[in-house]
This record gives C-alpha cells, sequence and structure tokens, in this order.
C-alpha cells in the first residue's frame, strides 16, 4: 500500500476545511466564513482500498493534517495556532499551500511563502474558490507562483462544489511511498467523540453569532455518557468578556437554544443516536493570553516532567 501524510495550509478563510472534507468524503473539520475557524490540527483520513484500480493495486492511504490560518499573532492563542501549523511542515510527507482569489497576492502569504522556501518537502499549489474568479485573474495567481518555482504542480480547486478536487487527490497520490496502513479503512479522523463535540458547538456558536462575539469563545464538555438508546453531553461556552454572555445567550434565552438545537441535530447525525445536550455560559476573561488556559484547552502541549 501507499501511505503518507499531507500538510494543508495557507491563510486564514481560504478554504483549507472544506477542501479537507471534501476529500474524506464526511465532514470533520468546521468550516465558517469566519477567519481561523480552525484551531487545532485536525487530522483527516483518505483511504482508497487495495484492488480499486485492478486486481493488482494495492490501494492507498493518505492522512490529511488540516492546519489553523497562518498568520501573525495578536494574542498567544494566534502564536500557538501558527506554531501548530509551523511543526507541520516538518512532519508531512507533501505540503498542500492553499490560497484563493482574495488574499493571494497579499502580505499574508507572501509571509508563507517565506517560510516555504526554507523547507524542502514536495509542495502543491492549490489555487482554490475558482468558482469565484474569472479565468484572467486565474492566470495571473497562476503565473505569479509558478513564477517562484517552488511549487511541484498547480491545481484550481472549487471545494466548496467539488470541482477538480478528486484530480488533485490522484495527483498526491503520486507523491504516496510503499507504506503501512495506518488507520483502519473505515477510520475518516482519529480525533475522539468529546473533541468533535466540541468544534461541532463551537462552530454553530460561531454561525449563530455572526460578528457579535467573533473569535473569544471556546468550548470545553463537561461530561459525556453514553447509554444504549441516548447520549447525553454538556458543554460549557468560555467567552471572554461579561457583555458577551448575554449576546451569547440571547433575549429569552433564544440564541443559545438555537446554537444548541443545530448542534444537537448534527451530533445526532454524526453519532448515530439520541443526543441530550445541554449548554451553559461562563465569563472566563483573557483567556487566549493565558498560557494556563491555553495549555488546559490543549492548544499548547505541557511540557513532559
Amino acid at each position: 500500500m501507499k501511505s503518507g501524510f499531507i500538510g494543508i495550509v495557507g491563510r486564514p478563510n481560504v478554504g483549507k476545511s472544506t477542501l479537507m472534507n471534501q476529500i474524506v468524503g464526511e465532514k470533520i473539520a468546521i468550516a465558517t466564513d469566519k477567519p481561523q475557524t480552525t484551531r487545532n490540527s485536525i487530522r483527516g483520513i483518505y483511504t482508497r482500498p487495495e484492488g480499486t484500480n485492478g486486481p493488482e493495486d494495492e490501494g492507498a492511504q493518505m492522512i490529511f493534517i488540516d492546519t489553523p490560518g497562518i498568520h501573525k499573532g495578536h494574542n498567544k492563542l494566534g502564536e500557538a495556532m501558527t506554531e501548530m501549523a509551523e511543526n507541520t511542515f516538518r512532519e508531512v510527507d507533501l505540503i498542500l499551500f492553499v490560497v484563493d482569489s482574495h488574499s493571494s497576492r497579499g502580505k499574508g502569504d507572501k509571509f508563507i511563502l517565506e517560510m516555504l522556501k526554507n523547507v524542502s518537502t514536495p509542495k502543491i499549489l492549490v489555487i482554490n474558490k475558482i468558482d469565484l474568479m474569472d479565468p484572467e485573474e486565474y492566470l495571473a495567481i497562476y503565473k505569479e507562483y509558478e513564477a517562484s518555482g517552488m511549487f511541484r504542480d498547480i491545481y484550481g480547486t472549487s471545494a466548496l462544489e467539488g470541482k477538480n478536487v478528486g484530480d488533485l487527490v490522484k495527483r498526491i497520490e503520486d507523491f504516496m511511498e510503499e507504506g503501512p496502513m495506518y488507520f483502519p479503512e473505515d477510520m475518516i479522523t482519529d480525533y475522539p467523540e468529546r473533541f468533535m463535540v466540541t468544534e461541532i458547538v463551537r462552530e454553530k456558536a460561531l454561525l449563530y453569532l455572526n460578528e457579535e462575539v467573533p473569535h473569544g469563545i471556546m468550548v470545553e464538555v463537561e461530561f459525556f455518557e453514553e447509554t444504549p438508546k441516548l447520549i447525553r453531553v454538556g458543554c460549557v461556552i468560555y467567552c471572554e468578556k461579561k457583555s458577551h454572555k448575554g449576546i451569547i445567550i440571547g433575549k429569552q434565552g433564544r440564541k443559545l437554544k438555537g446554537i444548541g438545537k443545530a448542534a444537537r441535530e448534527e451530533l445526532e447525525a454524526l453519532l448515530g443516536t439520541k443526543v441530550y445536550l445541554e449548554l451553559w455560559v461562563k465569563v472566563r476573561e483573557g483567556w487566549r493570553d493565558n498560557m494556563a488556559d491555553l495549555t488546559n484547552f490543549g492548544y499548547i502541549q505541557r511540557d513532559e516532567e
């Protein structure tokens, strides 16, 4: 079998999570129109069973690591997110650098390009959101990055619509070498259910809150209890300011109820059973700049004793 690891990197909000979800075939990373939605390096597993292309085909397994958007952090959380993405460069067999029509020639992507210059790992450029650009704009972006000489190939995709994603996957497989099957064939992510719960609740909160409480929220599972017919889940939504707590709850609790209903419906589809979901909102001022909070929430690794 051919197998390997692929890092998906790029500026915030270029469609990295949507691309990985499209490749894997199921939603495992939250995707909103808010920048910096992804805070953890999330692994998606794509397995092509042996015999797919004939009796001599040994199959392939590719593990995609969807990284947080690389940007110059304005707080310790932002710095930790960028460090996660940078570490991915050194751990993978191939890097997908994703750009789009909006930020493709901005300072942010040039910042990432400079970082990639010092990395020997093979790189493919993915120009995403081609459904939103005309051919002239696409060609201009293509030529600019081609001139850098850094990329083994360049693909234009629409991750949202799935356009050219299959061709990209086939090309990625060319860079994989003989190796083991790291995960079972039917596994699409190695993250535990509790983590997926926090991500889904956080996604629904981001969608419901619009720009009111943009990024100062964090979700933590208080309890996760499984029974034969029901899973009971309790989550705390942390915010940084007292004024934000009322916004999240909403008038007569309507906003929080809406977040809970949307999250519960998706969790039931994900977990394949009835879910009873309870949500609470608590204030934890300045958590994005608090090293202890960032460590407890899993954004910074604890030092080994």
